[in-house]
């Protein structure tokens, strides 16, 4: 738990009572749960215009947690898709997140059936990248198959999982990283991948119908030079210069030409899961674990996570599968 926003020393580990599902909620015994960029929103208070939603002063949600994987330990006398015994996954992100705990009681709608072909650490990488990849590049780029598509940033928690969902709709993909993490697209299936220490992708003559930028600093006038003239931008991570950038700038240039720039804020969503769950038990999917921390080390874990240098998923085993 964590009182006031802050750093990572801010997170105490505490001993609460354990809850009690209400009518339409799942008692969830947590095997394992992700860090993600929601997370240090939540901890770090920053930027400020999330205090809006999340406390002006305070934090409002003391407990963090957003993705989590666990057996379902008891269910509310309304619940009509879950039974004591069941693997699952899921996000907490839109009911008030609470992951990073033992146990947590959580509405039915927020969680889907683990498939049993991946492990509770893999499951708790998924919901929030997972959804976000697939939200970004089939809801707001209309990914088709046979578009080449640009992932910058593909080898973070979200990148990983847009080169495969990508792939996975039949485009050819190029994957912008570093030097280090070349090797971790080309085993994704990325068609290219470009090193951004040695080679500027934007001095290429290709041009992409659809783009999608997780991470980095470029500005949108250089991704929308590498578009084709219908190409479509999808900005889901960056600094916050490209967040102010893709909501101001954006609309203009979609109105005033046939590229189409825009930013999107993934939402929880239980048929995403459902999907997501499809491409992970065929195979099409493999979440990438960058590094595991025990429950202890929740403030290690966010540190490393702040780095930005993580290859993949970040991910806290909070209990051992039975």
């Amino acid at each position: 738990m964590y009182r006031k926003y802050g750093s990572p020393d801010n997170l105490k580990l505490t001993y609460l009572d354990k809850p009690v599902p209400k009518d339409h909620e799942v008692l969830v015994k947590v095997h394992a749960a992700a860090v993600n960029y929601g997370n240090l929103v939540l901890l770090r208070g920053k930027p400020y215009l999330a205090r809006f939603v999340y406390g002006l002063l305070k934090p409002k949600h003391t407990i963090p947690g957003g993705d989590i994987a666990g057996q379902v330990e008891a269910v509310g006398k309304k619940v009509t898709q879950f039974q004591p015994g069941d693997s699952v996954f899921g996000d907490l992100s839109g009911c008030g997140w609470g992951g990073y705990a033992e146990f947590v009681s959580v509405p039915e709608k927020a969680l889907a059936l683990k498939p049993a072909n991946i492990s509770f650490g893999e499951a708790a990488a998924v919901p929030m990248a997972g959804v976000t990849a697939l939200q970004a590049l089939r809801d707001k780029g209309n990914i088709q198959a046979g578009q080449k598509v640009l992932i910058y940033g593909a080898s973070g928690g979200v990148g990983t999982f847009a080169v495969q969902i990508a792939k996975s709709f039949g485009a050819e993909v190029t994957g912008v990283c570093s030097t280090r993490n070349l090797d971790i697209l080309r085993t994704l299936g990325a068609d290219h991948a470009i090193d951004y220490q040695k080679e500027d992708f934007t001095k290429r003559t290709e041009k992409y119908d659809l783009i999608l930028a997780v991470n980095g600093y470029q500005p949108i006038s250089v991704y929308k030079r590498a578009l084709r003239p219908d190409g479509t931008y999808v900005l889901a991570g960056g600094s916050g210069a490209q967040f102010t950038q893709a909501m101001v700038m954006g609309p203009w240039i979609s109105l005033t030409g046939n590229k189409k720039m825009s930013s999107m804020l993934q939402r929880q969503n239980q048929k995403d899961l459902f999907f997501m769950s499809e491409l992970l038990e065929t195979g099409k999917v493999k979440p990438v674990i960058d590094r595991l921390f025990k429950f202890s080390e929740v403030d290690k874990a966010f540190r490393y996570f702040e780095e930005g240098h993580a290859q993949g998923k970040v991910i806290i085993t909070i209990a051992e599968a039975s």
